[in-house]
């Protein structure tokens, strides 16, 4: 038998911030709080369910370097220039880290400049 992501775990300065952030980017809920020290999101099945959930812990400072884990989102309902649009109405900003351009995804940071990239392909939602 092999593993699977259960969770996948941020530090950030303020979690109900990110876990509203990603609940609107994801379509997710939020599972649990401890009211300014951490909170978790997923899908209604929680933990254990179809997809990891995400756990935003609170960290008074930034880890030093930079965060070598990112996530891609891929849209659902619509196209890629809608859920651009979509993305950035939420509070996702662009940000460059060399792009030519000539990508077929977008590289963007959230509220707390986490990057991720929204990619072209559309997949089901499940």
């Amino acid at each position: 038998m092999a593993c699977r992501i259960g969770e996948l775990v941020l530090g950030c300065r303020d979690p109900e911030v990110l876990a509203q952030f990603w609940c609107e980017v994801l379509d997710f809920v939020v599972l649990g709080r401890e009211e300014g020290q951490w909170a978790e999101i997923g899908t209604p099945e929680g933990f254990g369910g179809p997809h990891p959930t995400l756990f935003f812990s609170r960290r008074d400072e930034p880890e030093p370097g930079k965060l070598r884990l990112h996530i891609d989102v891929n849209p659902t309902d619509r196209d890629q220039a809608a859920e651009l649009e979509r993305l950035l109405a939420l509070g996702a900003r662009r940000a460059d880290i060399g792009q030519t351009g000539e990508e077929q995804w977008h590289v963007l940071a959230d509220p707390e400049g986490n990057e991720f990239c929204l990619l072209k392909a559309r997949i089901n939602p499940l």
